[in-house]
Order: structure tokens, then sequence, then C-alpha cells
């Protein structure tokens, strides 16, 4: 798949899942920005990365074992992209 493509169908399923379609558009997101933390315009939880990794499942096929591997994963789009790439 190509990767501008995975990329931006996975800006649009975070926008989705964390129910934020009327506060960020997708396409302002950065693909190294954080999604957790301080720092983070998405501001993500706990409860947000349990739907991302459900859906990245559903998806993609790809299963995040533990949470502190998801917090690695879900750090930004460019992480989420290259777990996919390298599991799918």
């Amino acid at each position: 798949m190509d990767d501008t493509l995975l990329k931006q169908q996975l800006k649009q399923l975070l926008i989705r899942e964390c129910d934020k379609e009327d506060d960020i558009d997708w396409q302002s997101i950065a693909d190294d920005e954080p999604l957790f933390g301080q720092d983070s315009r998405i501001q993500m939880d706990s409860l947000d990365a349990l739907q991302v990794s459900l859906a990245l499942q559903q998806h993609y096929g790809v299963r995040i074992e533990d949470s502190r591997q998801g917090r690695r994963i879900l750090n930004s789009i460019d992480s989420i992209a290259a777990f996919v790439r390298q599991r799918g």
C-alpha cells in the first residue's frame, strides 16, 4: 500500500474512532505529531487508544499486544504506519 494513502487512512480512522470530527480536521494532523500528552492537539487518552487499537485490528489485521507497546506504536501517525507496514 502507498505510504501516503496509508497515513491518510490512519488519520481518518483516528479522528473517527476518537470522535474528534468536530475538533480536528484529519488533514491538519502532521505525520510526526504526538497523539498523546500535553504537547498533543489530539489529546488521546487510554480509551481512545483502546478504540484505535481495535480499529487497527479490524481494518489492517494487526494486533497491539500490551499497553506499553501500544503507547509506543500509537505515538504518532508515522509510528502507527510503520507498525502496520511491518506487521501487515
